[in-house]
């Protein structure tokens, strides 16, 4: 079938197989040209077919040699219907792992749920016995809890007040006003609850207690701060008393793994674009104007090139790990320049649909989300039948 990108709102209903194993070789060559890491050779990534997760799961394996099983729930390719990027990336990914000789398998399915924990343990006691690090970086909207069978949905929203600010139509380049109601302590507590640390830490009791994580294993959860511009409805909003508690509960796995000499980080990053963040007013809008400015400067990073820089230069740089007055590694220490900050600032005052061309980068933005999807790679002839079920087979578990 001819597979062309059909878009609903901030979402894209399609992926090509093809463009997505073209995304995952270019991150696979990028992670190659930068040199080996002295790092885990043992990896569990939860969340681990999209993003940060996928970018860490390829550092992992051919960054650091390392054997690597991927936890994560897609939706594989039927007759006439593709699959989700994330099953065609994680198809692509375990291909070019066998290639190499690495271990690599995946387990689809729900990682909330007791289940897919058990499986996976059982998965790592059969084929490695035991994890010597844990990336933890799951982005899912709704959350059935194992405990109560309660469904979960987060929400976007600030807490206080009405938020009103500028955003774009990544789309349109059309920017305009958006405006979000506060948020309920419903609303608060649901999102808390699908997005905060409990399942995190619920992994890593259950691996701890089946005595799967090796003497000195690390697990790192990922989370995002962000400017001003962002703050209400993000940091200071919903998803960021989330991420709060996230972060605090880095410090009580910690303290759960003493016995092992085990450790918890949360690593914040850069703003990108992901599936997640493409949902997120403002957000778009401040990505446009930030990579323009960082790619003028020559430090602009994405998903691959902040998890290679995280492994190298943080988790395994032969030292300690530099971690602010929080405890938090910070891999968005280039995005948070005060320069480049001050420029956002100032430009934010006037900017509008008529001069994001000149002082934004939303053909980038939208590059980048197109690339999420298998689309918009000069190698890839999307004129071309494509097989949507070349790759059905490829996901061993």
């Amino acid at each position: 079938m001819i597979i062309e990108p059909r878009m609903r709102g901030f979402i894209c209903l399609t992926a090509h197989p093809d463009g997505c194993a073209q995304n995952v070789k270019n991150q696979i060559e990028y992670v190659k040209s930068k040199g080996k890491i002295n790092g885990a050779k043992r990896v569990l990534v939860i969340g681990a077919s999209t993003g940060f997760g996928l970018a860490s799961r390829i550092t992992s394996a051919f960054g650091c040699d390392a054997a690597t099983i991927g936890v994560f729930f897609e939706k594989e390719p039927s007759a006439g219907k593709t699959a989700t990027p994330g099953w065609y990336n994680s198809a692509a990914f375990e291909d070019e792992a066998t290639k190499a000789g690495l271990y690599a398998k995946s387990i689809n399915g729900d990682a909330f749920s007791n289940e897919v924990k058990q499986q996976t343990i059982d998965l790592i006691k059969k084929d490695l016995g035991q994890i010597d690090l844990v990336i933890y970086s799951l982005a899912s909207p709704v959350r059935m809890h194992p405990t109560t069978g309660v469904l979960h949905r987060s929400t976007l929203k600030p807490i206080g007040n009405t938020f009103t600010n500028k955003t774009v139509d990544f789309h349109t380049g059309v920017v305009s006003d958006v405006t979000i109601e506060p948020a309920t302590q419903e609303d608060i507590d649901n999102t808390v609850v699908v997005m905060g640390g409990e399942d995190w830490s619920m992994w890593m009791n259950a691996m701890k207690e089946a005595g799967v994580l090796a003497d000195g294993a690390m697990t790192v959860a990922y989370s995002y701060i962000g400017p001003e511009v962002t703050e209400a409805v993000y940091r200071k909003g919903t998803i960021g008393r989330a991420k709060d508690h996230l972060e605090a509960t880095a410090f009580d796995i910690t303290n759960d793994l003493k016995s092992i000499n085990g450790k918890a980080f949360v690593s914040v990053n850069k703003a990108l674009v992901t599936q997640a963040s493409s949902a997120i007013p403002v957000v778009p809008l401040y990505m446009s104007l930030l990579f323009k400015i960082m790619k003028k400067d020559g430090s602009h990073e994405g998903c691959i090139e902040q998890m290679q820089r995280l492994y190298s230069d943080r988790l395994y740089n032969g030292s300690e790990i530099p971690t602010d007055e929080k405890g938090r590694i910070r891999i968005d220490d280039w995005e948070m320049r005060q320069a480049y900050q001050d420029e956002i600032a100032e430009l934010w005052k006037s900017i509008s649909t008529e001069t994001l061309t000149e002082n934004g980068d939303l053909a980038g933005y939208k590059s980048d989300f197109l690339n999420l999807f298998g689309f918009g790679f000069d190698s890839i002839d999307y004129a071309a039948e494509a097989n949507e079920l070349k790759m059905v087979s490829s996901i061993k578990n």
